[in-house]
Order: structure tokens, then C-alpha cells, then sequence
């Protein structure tokens, strides 16, 4: 290979690897916010108390956690984004945002496609009903009609209740947008329960004393509400940091400080999610 040749190839080569460092680089989503000083956050704010709107900003359980794990970010703005529940898992696929900061059930098909958090509480369910209502068990709405929400894994434990009792038919589901429409038609007599998670039901009791009760114990697996990224190599560095904040406040005690503050009780918080079972 003459002189001038060679120079030709170590410096095609060098140029070469010099752009596939700059694409490297380029890939890396938690860099890219970083140089960019804003982190796009997919939320739907109708969960309370983890995710709800309040005099126009979007407060709650999330909002404390995601404010204080955010200060290991310094100069990053945090842009959220309102997106019904429906849509925030293919609007993170469709990079409509680069996380998820709403409360969402591990399952086992989501934690195959996602990159499920460390979790931020229980979400094992539990089922509301009047305070008047005759039933003692979750059991006893056999024959009955349950509202949950769109596109819930709430539902999957609704499904598995009924099938205990004989059957899918056994319990009759109808599906909401948001969770408050559901607690407003069992208020008017036009459902006879409501499945959601134990923590956000004694929300709802809290907030509206002599209306509700919950039936217990909780029925269905234990399950664990998480954040979620994309699982992919790009967005790997992202998951991390928040798995890591994460870790930080469970340690710190205050994970357990915000449950307190928002929820009137404490749970206890695994700091790896176990592999969900449904």
C-alpha cells in the first residue's frame, strides 16, 4: 500500500470511528437531557393522590418523590405531560416523553416490554362499595357489576375474583376513562363496586368520610405500582437514575415520609421489584 493510500484509509478509519463515538454518545437518552436541560415526563393526573391536578399543576405522592430525586439533576427542567391512562404506555413507545411518572401495576407482560422502577407502593386491590352496601367480602359481588378503569391491570384482578367464584360471568365489569367517574356512579347506585388499588381506596375514604368503605382483606396477588422507561440500550442510563433516587429514599425513610403525608399509613417497599406473577 503506497504512502498516500494508507493515509487515505487510517484517516477514512479514524473519521469512521470518530462518528460512530459522536452516535454512541447521541444514544445515550440521560446525556441527551443533560446537554438539552429538560426531561419530557408522561403523567396521567387523575390518580389520587399519587398524580392529580390542583390550581392548574400537577401535585401528589409522584410530585414529591419525582421533585426530590430531581435534585440529583441539577440545572434540568421538568417538562409533564397530562396523558390519559389509555395512552401513556404508547406514547413512552412512541417517545411522545422519555419517562414515566404515574402510578402504574407491574405486571408480567408490561415488565417484558418496559423497564419497570423500583416500586413506589402496594397496589394490591381492594374492593369499594357504599357504606350501606349489605356486602361483607369481596366475594359477596358475585352476580354483581364493578367498575374499573380502561385498560387497568385492576381489571385482570377483577377477572381472576370472578373466575374463583365459577367464571368471568360471575362479575360484571364496566370500564371508565378515570376512576372518579367509576367512585361517582357506585355513589349513585349504578354499579355496585369498585376495584382499585388499597391505597388509593383509602384516599377516597378519607376524602369522602361515610360515603364508602372498603371491603377487606385485599384480593388478588400482591402487586406493586411502578415508573416506567423504555426498554432499550438508549434509555438504560435513564431507568437507572431513577431506580437508583429510588433506593435512595426508601433507605433515607422518606419514601415513608410522602406514604405518611399522602396515603395516612406506611407500606412496605422491596427495593428490587419481585418478578410479577400476573
Amino acid at each position: 500500500m503506497n504512502m498516500l493510500l494508507k493515509k487515505v484509509v487510517v484517516g477514512a478509519a479514524l473519521a469512521s470511528s470518530l462518528l460512530m463515538g459522536a452516535n454512541t454518545a447521541r444514544a445515550d437518552l440521560l446525556a441527551d437531557i443533560k446537554a438539552k436541560g429538560e426531561i419530557v415526563i408522561g403523567t396521567e393526573a387523575r390518580f389520587t393522590p399519587f398524580e392529580f391536578m390542583e390550581n392548574g399543576k400537577i401535585v401528589g405522592y409522584s410530585t414529591d418523590l419525582l421533585e426530590v430525586i430531581m435534585k440529583d439533576m441539577p440545572g434540568v427542567k421538568v417538562k409533564r405531560m397530562d396523558i390519559p391512562f389509555q395512552g401513556i404506555l404508547p406514547g413512552l413507545s412512541a417517545k411522545k416523553f422519555d419517562y414515566i411518572v404515574t402510578s402504574v401495576t407491574a405486571t408480567k407482560e408490561r415488565n417484558e416490554h418496559y423497564a419497570l422502577s423500583v416500586p413506589v407502593a402496594d397496589a394490591t386491590v381492594a374492593m369499594l362499595v357504599r357504606a350501606d352496601s349489605p356486602f361483607a367480602k369481596p366475594e359477596d359481588l358475585s352476580g354483581k357489576t364493578v367498575g374499573c378503569q380502561t385498560g387497568s391491570a385492576q381489571i385482570k384482578a377483577i377477572d381472576l375474583l370472578a373466575e374463583k367464584l365459577g367464571g368471568k360471568d360471575k362479575i360484571k365489569v364496566k370500564e371508565y376513562v378515570a376512576f372518579d367517574e367509576a367512585y361517582a356512579d357506585l355513589a349513585a347506585g349504578r354499579l355496585d363496586g369498585v376495584a382499585q388499588s388499597y391505597p388509593n381506596l383509602a384516599d377516597v375514604i378519607k376524602r369522602r368520610p361515610g360515603v364508602f368503605k372498603i371491603l377487606t382483606p385485599p384480593f388478588g396477588p400482591k402487586v406493586y405500582f411502578t415508573w416506567v422507561g423504555r426498554n432499550d440500550a438508549d434509555s438504560a442510563s435513564l431507568a437507572a437514575f431513577f431506580d437508583d433516587g429510588l433506593r435512595k429514599l426508601i433507605a433515607s425513610g422518606k419514601m415513608a415520609e410522602l406514604q405518611q403525608k399522602w396515603f395516612g399509613f406506611t407500606m412496605e417497599i422491596p427495593t428490587e421489584l419481585p418478578t410479577p406473577v400476573q
